[in-house]
């Protein structure tokens, strides 16, 4: 148990009855105000399609592949999506890192449906990693922008 502080505060610099001031965050970027509302209203279906997901993905790795394993996936992925894309778009946390890797991933898929999988595996992620780049950039700024939108609004209490 920790042993409480004489009346006198930290050094006399605040009294007793004052409230102590809150703290900082040392990352600026990090969730900032409200949590932004779902489209659906108070209905949580991105939540629902992650969980629902989940499970299909759980019984397609049981089974050891099929479409219980596809769907799943797609459905996490597009839950996931949602959430992240409403978050970062709106300026309440940044998501950049994995809302660039999704365009990346597909991009990979492209290539390697259309050209069929490089015999050096390496050569695959030279336009994957252009597509990554290009993505967090754009991302990264259009968070910086929303972030900046959000701060310039008053918040609602």
């Amino acid at each position: 148990m920790r042993p409480q502080p004489e009346a006198g505060g930290q050094g006399g610099k605040r009294g007793a009855d004052q409230p102590r001031a809150p703290r900082r965050r040392s990352n600026p970027l990090g969730a900032y105000g409200e949590r932004p509302r779902g489209p659906f209203g108070g209905l949580p279906v991105s939540e629902l399609a992650i969980l629902g997901g989940a499970i299909a993905l759980v019984v397609g790795v049981i089974r050891q592949g099929g479409p219980a394993l596809i769907g799943g996936l797609i459905l996490c992925v597009l839950g996931v999506g949602e959430v992240t894309a409403r978050e970062h778009f709106s300026g309440y946390r940044s998501h950049t890192v994995l809302l660039a890797a999704i365009p990346a991933v597909v991009a990979e898929f492209v290539i390697a449906l259309t050209v069929g999988p490089p015999r050096i595996k390496a050569l695959l992620l030279v336009p994957v990693a252009g597509v990554f780049a290009l993505c967090a950039w754009f991302f990264r700024r259009r968070f910086l922008v929303a972030r900046q939108a959000r701060l310039a609004r008053p918040v609602k209490r």
